[in-house]
């Protein structure tokens, strides 16, 4: 298999752990140097974690890097593996869809109350709505995934492979 496309989301986990790193070191500095620390890095860091998080999660699950055992999928014949195909996919996708709909429904609400970050009181859906995006696009990656994962598993029934 060639190796599968995932150009945004791959982007995006890379900005946001250069962005970890930088905010980071720059806090140390100023921490060591004037023995005071920027206020925003905490509250960003975390942030950023969460999107680098997800970002190379639908990164691996595009790629079908995910930690997993494979003794069961090694093991099985042909159409049993793609069966336990559609079953690892419909479980993940069960999964995230609950975060995409209870993370969709929790950034609503934070943006009809209009709730404040405490540490910089910035708005929290900003940092929110992410969660639901990024879980999102897992989903589609999955899917992907699995389409790529059944064409292969049926050629390699047939002899082709």
């Amino acid at each position: 298999m060639s190796n599968p496309k995932s150009r945004p989301e791959a982007w995006l986990a890379a900005l946001a752990l250069s962005i970890i790193c930088l905010i980071s070191l720059g806090n140390v500095i100023v921490r060591y140097t004037t023995n005071a620390s920027f206020a925003f890095t905490e509250e960003f860091s975390v942030f950023l974690l969460v999107v680098l998080t997800f970002a190379g999660a639908a990164v691996a699950a595009r790629r079908h890097e995910h930690i997993r055992i494979i003794m069961l999928e090694e093991k099985l014949p042909h159409p049993y593996k793609r069966l336990l195909y559609l079953l690892q996919w419909l479980l993940s996708v069960m999964l995230l869809a609950l975060i995409v709909w209870y993370g969709g429904l929790l950034t609503y609400e934070e943006y009809q109350w209009e709730s404040l970050s405490p540490g910089l009181g910035y708005p929290t859906w900003i940092y929110i709505v992410w969660l639901p995006l990024l879980s999102f696009a897992i989903i589609i990656r999955l899917t992907q995934s699995l389409i790529d994962r059944w064409k292969l598993s049926k050629q390699a029934e047939r002899g082709d492979a």
